[in-house]
């Protein structure tokens, strides 16, 4: 293979990479119940993932699909 093409499809994946990895969460605070969208699966028991098993893409499909999760719109 070309070194040229090597090192031009090495340098695309490296930017194109966190473009596809990008993920958005809706969470819920487990005190105040109060629901928003994080970029990073939460770790701790301070919040939980209220959207299932959902993974969304884009943040403006996280707050659509937060409009929807029965716990955050009855807050």
């Amino acid at each position: 293979m070309n070194l040229k093409t090597l090192a031009a499809v090495a340098a695309l994946t490296v930017v194109a990479a966190p473009a596809f990895a990008q993920s958005f969460y809706v969470v819920q605070d487990v005190k105040t119940k109060k629901c928003t969208i994080t970029e990073t699966k939460p770790t701790t028991t301070e919040t939980t993932v209220v959207s299932g098993d959902t993974v969304y893409k884009t943040r403006s499909e996280a707050e659509a699909g937060m409009k929807t999760v029965k716990v955050c719109t009855s807050n």
